[in-house]
């Protein structure tokens, strides 16, 4: 290699944290990313007009149910990860997403009657669910395939995929729903699934083989060998236990309990104040329009070239308690100002912080625990014990609302609840090192001294 171009391999290292090795995986983890998040975001405008037909009141309703549909998936799902080797239960989720998609297609087209208030519940509970599970399964295989010295330098990286996936995905609705008609769009998000798995089986099968001195060379950033073959086994109901059993899962679980809370306090403070402005639905979409557009952008900057570099920098402990404390600043200046102008600052910054920093934070948790638990234990946090917060927060915001108490009411709530979240997420990061430190001198596999650190 010329001197030039070592200087630009150098300079690419040091901007994004990836290695010349490491490239192609991170590129295809980011692509695989952005399939998701592109089939994803083709039918979120779909499933919010459909949940709103019977009003705000009727949605806190529709989180209930979909807390409710997790709880009964999620051991179906862990029986999938307890027979099936790792890519063959990745793939029978997807599959079945995309298999749903086209059940939903052909309603609509040989059945258009059918389409009424009621079926549009049930699909929003469907892709509430949907957007779960196929995320989750994204951000598990991400935890399994990298180390957590990987994780810390480029999951906010590849978290730039998705990004790029939630602009593309409504760019791409608005281009193709005329021409094609908004049923089609259901055939395009199954397309993007197919190409997601597609990219998910080539990041799976791209594991390197270790050898012995690699296994005792810089270990701690070396991926975890997996075989392909090999079958977790364990109960269906495994991941629940465990998240009972062990300290660390249940702060993983509180930690994000308290995130959906949080999110859905402003999910509703904003559906409050749009609606107060009255009902011009031009003027909505307008403002949603823009709070997606500044977040999106605060978004993408802060992944590519920050997040990689303030996990290493300050820690992951640092980094999860960042959201937590702008969300209690954030309350506060909203109780204060009460103007939509704040709603929207705010909104994009939380958003942008937790989609930027804290997500891709939160995910390198899960690179010390053991396979099982990385599938199960993180398929109930994510999909039951998330929509549990959802719950909880839209039937606060409500029981607030309904007592005529504004937002310094929703403040005096939120505030102090920021302040142990952020609590939280210093000790989850911190708990996180001590399990790394404790895993690599001794030579031990991933997950077995996060499983000695569980009661």
């Amino acid at each position: 290699m010329s001197a030039g171009g070592g200087v630009v391999a150098t300079g690419w290292q040091r901007l994004f944290n990836v290695r010349r090795e490491e490239l192609v995986p991170v590129l295809l983890s980011a692509l695989f990313f952005f399939c998701v998040l592109t089939a994803l975001m083709l039918l979120r405008p779909a499933r919010e007009a459909l949940g709103m037909q019977r009003g705000i009141e009727a949605v806190r309703w529709l989180f209930i149910g979909t807390a409710l549909v997790t709880l009964l998936v999620n051991p179906l799902f862990g029986l999938l990860v307890s027979r099936l080797p790792r890519l063959k239960f990745i793939s029978a989720t997807y599959v079945f997403f995309a298999a749903s998609l086209l059940v939903f297609y052909l309603v609509m087209v040989l059945a258009p009657d059918a389409i009424g208030v009621t079926t549009g519940q049930v699909f929003y509970v469907w892709f509430s669910v949907f957007n779960l599970f196929v995320t989750m399964v994204f951000w598990a295989l991400m935890a399994d395939r990298f180390s957590l010295e990987q994780g810390k330098r480029f999951f906010g990286l590849i978290a730039v995929g998705g990004t790029c996936g939630a602009i593309f995905g409504p760019w791409l609705a608005s281009m193709l729903a005329e021409p094609l008609g908004t049923a089609s769009l259901l055939l395009v998000s199954a397309g993007f699934l197919m190409l997601a798995l597609t990219a998910a089986w080539a990041v799976a099968l791209l594991q390197p083989a270790r050898s012995g001195s690699q296994q005792t060379t810089d270990s701690k950033e070396q991926p975890p060998a997996v075989d392909e073959r090999e079958i977790i086994g364990g109960s269906a109901w495994e991941g629940v236990r465990a998240v009972l059993r062990s300290r660390y899962l249940s702060g993983i679980a509180g930690y994000v309990v308290i995130l959906a809370i949080m999110a859905t306090f402003l999910y509703f403070t904003r559906l409050q104040m749009v609606a107060a402005l009255g009902d011009d639905l031009d003027l909505r979409t307008t403002i949603f329009a823009r709070i997606d557009l500044i977040t999106q952008t605060a978004t993408l900057l802060m992944q590519a070239l920050l997040a990689g570099h303030l996990m290493r920098r300050f820690g992951v402990h640092i980094t999860l308690a960042l959201l937590p404390l702008t969300a209690a600043l954030g309350f506060i200046g909203l109780a204060i100002v009460g103007s939509l102008a704040a709603l929207i600052v705010f909104e994009a910054v939380f958003r942008s912080l937790q989609r930027a920093i804290m997500r891709p934070a939160r995910e390198t948790l899960y690179t010390v625990t053991s396979r099982e638990d990385k599938y199960k234990s993180k398929a109930f946090i994510d999909t039951f014990v998330y929509r549990g917060g959802d719950v909880v927060g839209a039937q606060v915001e409500g029981l607030l609302g309904r007592l005529g108490m504004g937002l310094a009411a929703i403040a005096s709530v939120a505030v102090p609840l920021a302040l142990v979240w952020a609590a939280l997420g210093f000790w989850l990061g911190r708990t996180q090192q001590r399990i790394a430190a404790r895993e690599h001198p001794a030579g031990h596999t991933p997950g077995e001294a996060y499983a000695r650190s569980s009661p």
